[in-house]
Formats: C-alpha cells, sequence, structure tokens
C-alpha cells in the first residue's frame, strides 16, 4: 500500500480481531487500544462538534444536528471542521512550547553546576600536582631505563674492545695497560 492510499491517523476496529479499537498512526498500527465509544459519547461528540461550530461560524444547530444524524456532511462543514481544530491544536502546541522556553530558562538560571557544590580549590591544586608527580614519576622511570641501557651498552663496548686488544698467543691484555 502506498503512503498517499493509506488511511487518515485514528481510532479503527483492531485487526487482530476483537471489539476494542485500535490507534492507527497513519503509517503502522500503535499499542493503544480502546474500548469502542458508547452511544451516549458519540451523541456527546456530535453535539460539541456543532455548538463549537455554531459558535465560530454561526451556523443554525439544526442544520448541523441535522446533517450529523444523516451522516451527511457537505466537503466545506467538514473542512471548516478540520481547519478549526488544526487552529485549536497549533494554538495549544504553540502555548505550551511558549511554556516550556519560559520554565527552561527560568530553570537554566537558577542551576547552579554540581562540580562547584563538590569540589575546593584545594582538591583541585591536589589533583594538578599528583598528575604533575605521575607525570615526572613516568619521566624518571623511562630516563632510568634509557640510563640503564645505555651504561650496559657502554660496559659491553669496553668489554668488546678489552677482548680485542688481547694477544692471542700470550694471552697478555696490551690495550688497557698501555693506557
Amino acid at each position: 500500500m502506498r503512503l498517499e492510499d493509506a488511511p487518515p491517523a485514528g481510532w479503527y476496529p483492531d485487526p487482530e480481531g476483537g471489539s476494542r479499537l485500535r490507534w492507527w498512526e497513519g503509517t503502522d498500527w500503535s499499542d493503544q487500544y480502546r474500548a469502542p465509544p458508547t452511544r451516549s459519547e458519540v451523541d456527546r461528540r456530535e453535539l460539541v462538534t456543532a455548538t463549537r461550530l455554531e459558535e465560530h461560524e454561526g451556523i443554525g444547530l439544526d442544520h448541523i444536528e441535522s446533517k450529523v444524524r444523516v451522516g451527511s456532511l457537505n466537503r466545506q462543514d467538514s473542512e471548516a471542521i478540520i481547519s478549526q481544530v488544526r487552529q485549536a491544536a497549533r494554538a495549544e502546541a504553540e502555548r505550551a512550547a511558549g511554556m516550556f522556553r519560559q520554565e527552561a530558562r527560568s530553570a537554566a538560571e537558577n542551576l547552579t553546576p554540581l562540580i562547584t557544590e563538590y569540589t575546593s580549590k584545594v582538591v583541585r591544586w591536589v589533583r594538578i600536582i599528583s598528575v604533575i608527580a605521575i607525570l615526572l614519576l613516568i619521566g624518571w622511570v623511562a630516563f632510568q631505563i634509557f640510563a640503564q641501557v645505555s651504561l650496559f651498552d657502554w660496559i659491553g663496548d669496553r668489554i668488546d674492545n678489552i677482548s680485542d686488544n688481547l694477544n692471542d698467543d700470550t694471552g697478555v691484555v696490551l690495550g688497557p695497560l698501555l693506557r
């Protein structure tokens, strides 16, 4: 089914069966269920809709009631009802958004960061000093490793030089003694 062919969002009989209604979101079924409306609820909704139309457009209540009973609201009446509902919904959404913005601003202005409540200058300086100490310790260990490797390389080179200077026939060390 194409999206354009899908029915509008609303309450429809549950496709899984039963007597309950299920909310169609316009593209898929939701997990919201409700009992079908009673006849008194339907009558009350029709009366409220008719009263609102009469107040806003000056249409006679008898004219609307007769069309609602017959079930034949013309296209203009239906579009008028839909446009009024949309305007009311937009106005309510804008009002709610404005209230939310105002509450968010006031909450942000009155908000104190938690970090200022739980830390002090002493704790901050202790952290800075501990980080510096750890970095110095890592540097010292790296230097010690480098120095030991260099020392052992130097000692190994000295031993190699000594062994190279040995006289194989006599077994006498010539190089270091002459220096």
